[in-house]
C-alpha cells in the first residue's frame, strides 16, 4: 500500500486512510446498538478499516457480529481512561478482553505516576499487560501525550514503552483538552526510528479530515521513509475521518473539510 501512496492526491491519501483506521465508538454514553452500527459501518464500497476500536464490554458482541476471520480487527482499550487503576485490575480487564474476542488491547500508561516521576510504575504496568497479550494480538500503549506535555517527557514516555514490548505507540485517549499533535507525532516517530522502526504509531484524536490524515502520512514519511506506512505500522484512532475519506473517494463533499486539502 504504502509504494503506491500518492500524497499529491486525495484519492490515494484517502484510501491509505481507510486502510490504516482504527474506527472508534468511545463515547460516554455508547450503546451496543451504536457499537455494533460502527462495526457494521467498518467495511465500505470501498474497502475495510484495519480496526474498530470500542468499550470491553461490547466486544463479545462485535466478534459475534463479525465473525472469526474477518478483515477488521477488535481494539479495546484498558486502564481508559484515567491511567490510574491497579495493575491487577488492568490485567483482568486484558484478559477478559482477549477472552471475549479482542485482537488489539490500547492501554494508558499510568501517565500522571510518570509525570511525578515514578517510571517503574509505567515499566510495570506495561510489562504486566504485554504477558496477558498473547500473539497475535497486539499491545498499543496510550502515551496521553496533550497531558506529559514537555517534550522530554514524551520522548522518554515513548522509549520506555517501546523498551517493555509495545507493538504500537499512541498519543491520546481523546478524552482531555489536546489529543494528536504533529509536534507529539514527530517525537513519537523519532523515538521510533531510534528503537529500529518497527513498532507502529498511532495518532488519536482530532484528527478528522483527509487533508489532516496527509499531514501525517508525510511526517511518517519524513522521518521513516517511504514505504514505511501500512496497517501493520501505522493507525489513525478516529470517529469521525471515515465520512470524509469514503467523500473523498466518492468525489463528494463531506463538509468536514475535504475541499480544503
Amino acid at each position: 500500500m504504502a509504494d503506491s501512496l500518492d500524497l499529491a492526491s486525495p484519492k490515494s491519501v484517502a484510501a491509505a486512510a481507510l486502510a490504516c483506521l482504527d474506527l472508534t465508538e468511545l463515547g460516554d454514553a455508547a450503546t451496543e446498538a451504536a457499537t455494533l452500527d460502527l462495526v457494521d459501518r467498518s467495511t465500505t464500497a470501498h474497502g475495510s478499516t484495519a480496526a474498530v476500536c470500542i468499550w470491553p464490554r461490547f466486544v463479545a458482541a462485535a466478534r459475534a457480529r463479525l465473525g472469526a476471520g474477518a478483515p477488521v480487527r477488535i481494539a479495546t482499550v484498558v486502564n481508559f481512561p484515567s491511567g490510574d487503576l491497579p495493575v491487577g485490575e488492568v490485567v483482568a480487564q486484558t484478559s477478559q478482553a482477549i477472552a471475549d474476542g479482542a485482537d488489539e488491547i490500547d492501554l494508558v500508561i499510568p501517565y500522571r505516576a510518570f509525570i511525578a516521576g515514578d517510571e517503574q510504575a509505567v515499566r510495570d504496568m506495561i510489562a504486566a499487560v504485554r504477558a496477558a497479550v498473547p500473539a497475535p494480538a497486539r499491545l498499543k500503549t496510550i502515551l496521553e501525550t496533550g497531558e506529559l506535555k514537555d517534550p522530554a517527557l514524551i520522548a522518554r514516555a515513548s522509549a520506555i514503552a517501546l523498551e517493555a514490548g509495545a507493538d504500537f505507540i499512541k498519543t491520546s485517549t481523546g478524552k482531555v483538552a489536546v489529543n494528536a499533535t504533529l509536534e507529539a507525532a514527530r517525537i513519537m516517530l523519532e523515538a521510533i526510528r531510534r528503537a529500529g522502526g518497527k513498532a507502529g504509531f498511532k495518532p488519536a484524536g482530532g484528527i478528522r479530515t483527509v487533508a489532516d490524515a496527509r499531514q501525517y502520512f508525510a511526517l511518517c514519511e519524513e522521518i521513516m521513509g517511504p514505504g514505511w506506512i501500512s496497517p501493520e505500522t501505522f493507525r489513525f484512532g478516529a470517529s469521525g475521518l471515515l465520512g470524509d475519506i469514503v467523500a473523498t473517494l466518492e468525489d463528494r463533499s463531506s463538509g468536514t473539510g475535504a475541499e480544503g486539502y
